[in-house]
């Protein structure tokens, strides 16, 4: 899957206003409009930064908050979803998962469905959800489910999630850029 690999790849191109990306970002994370003008100061320069294998970063006083891929949807790094984890919904890995996600690898139906796993039934396909894992606290990736959680759970084989964003990858090494 695409991921920031080098946070030197990437370009500041786009410089806009909070304002342009703050109905975008509420409609899609409805608990995010209380922070939004602490995560989107009036005052601070908004930049995308293009990066390479097709990314863009939202970057605000130098920090990466939000990505998509390909002119996808925009999701929250996991240090944004970190400091606020109600922001998205939540599907759980079992413990056996979780070394296969932390290497880059995409969430299988199986991983989801076990007994150390859990689904939110209301997620829909081609959503951005939180990757949980058994016994842990904190999200260890950001994916972007290919079915349904009602279909993870009654197919149950084959990809569910796909792994945009997991722990120790480019993006999660890119404090700031400068």
């Amino acid at each position: 899957m695409n991921t920031v690999s080098n946070s030197g790849a990437c370009a500041p191109s786009l410089y806009k206003h909070p304002h342009y990306y703050e109905e975008e970002l509420v409609n899609a994370y409805p608990d995010l409009e209380p922070i939004l003008d602490e995560l989107l100061p009036k005052k601070s320069p908004l930049i995308v930064a293009k990066c390479q294998n097709h990314i863009n970063l939202v970057v605000v006083n130098n920090v990466p908050l939000f990505f998509n891929v390909r002119d996808g949807p925009y999701m929250p790094t996991l240090r944004l979803l970190h400091q606020y984890p109600s922001i998205m919904k939540m599907l759980r890995v079992d413990r056996g998962a979780i070394k296969f996600v932390l290497a880059g690898a995409n969430i299988m139906c199986p991983g989801l469905t076990s007994a150390g796993g859990a689904l939110d039934e209301e997620v829909p396909a081609e959503a951005p959800v939180a990757i949980m894992a058994e016994g842990k606290q904190h999200a260890l990736a950001i994916g972007y489910t290919k079915m349904s959680a009602k279909d993870i759970k009654s197919i149950n084989k084959g990809i569910g999630v796909d792994n945009m964003h997991y722990l120790n990858d480019g993006l999660w090494k890119t404090l700031h850029l400068d």
